[in-house]
């Protein structure tokens, strides 16, 4: 399998590219609209074809461009089925596995910090990666307070999903604020201070309620964009206008 992490600064998001070295297919987790042709480009120049755009759920601080993708590159739309996203290609349920080429992505549904939420599970012979979306994160979690989250269901969700899988598990985050880019499942149940050492649930809950965090500043236009699978609303200020340009240069993972 060919593996890469790339980053996306604005956002802080990590976008990965799996890609089966047979087929010479590619797909692209959580890809960002304005890295899509940094991210084109990079799979143009390893000979690889898009086949498909995955994510892991309805971001609130970033625009997917995996509308952009399928115009640009006739690459189909992945999404988690429960959200019932109109322009989907294939809708992706828990516990069927999504396959590509001799790449085989199993989907863990994962709800809590959105209520549609699924991570993917990869086994490719010589490691286990489990890409997280924004349920597990290094050390951290996602928050819980907006678009239907819920701490009980995210701390049941981690536990019974992910803290379940063996702990030598990589695990690679949709977002690193701190540029890191990798963890374990077993170190995340050990070192994590939310979820870690066997924290009860009414203690995590306490924890997610006093965290205080601010609105998110793109929610209201990021939402609806990415209802729509990537579109970017007329009506973004000024300020905000990064969030959907194209970048010249960007960080890389």
């Amino acid at each position: 399998m060919i593996f890469r992490q790339l980053f996306e600064p604005i956002s802080s998001t990590y976008t990965y590219l799996l890609a089966c070295e047979d087929t010479g297919q590619a797909l692209l987790i959580d890809p960002v609209l304005p890295t899509w042709e940094r991210d084109l480009g990079i799979i143009n120049e390893l000979k690889l074809k898009l086949a498909f755009t995955l994510d892991t759920h309805i971001h609130a601080d970033h625009i997917t461009s995996a509308l952009t993708l399928r115009r640009e590159a006739g690459s189909r739309i992945a999404h988690p089925g429960v959200d019932k996203l109109p322009c989907v290609d294939i809708e992706i349920e828990d516990g069927k596995p999504f396959e590509m080429g001799s790449i085989r992505l199993d989907p863990l549904f994962t709800p809590g910090h959105t209520d549609g939420h699924h991570a993917y599970r990869v086994q490719d012979g010589l490691s286990d990666r489990v890409f997280s979306g924004d349920a597990l994160l290094i050390e951290a979690c996602g928050r819980t307070d907006f678009q239907n989250g819920d701490a009980r269901t995210l701390y049941r969700s981690i536990h019974d999903k992910l803290f379940s899988l063996p702990d030598d598990s990589l695990v690679f985050p949709a977002h690193d604020y701190e540029g890191r880019r990798v963890t374990s499942i077993g170190q995340e149940k050990i070192r994590n201070p939310r979820l870690g050492n066997d924290k009860p649930l009414d203690e995590f809950v306490r924890i997610m309620e006093e965290m205080d965090l601010a609105y998110p500043k793109f929610i209201d236009y990021a939402v609806p964009g990415n209802r729509q699978c990537g579109v970017c609303p007329p009506d973004v200020p000024e300020h905000l206008e990064q969030y959907c340009a194209e970048m010249q240069e960007s960080l890389q993972g």
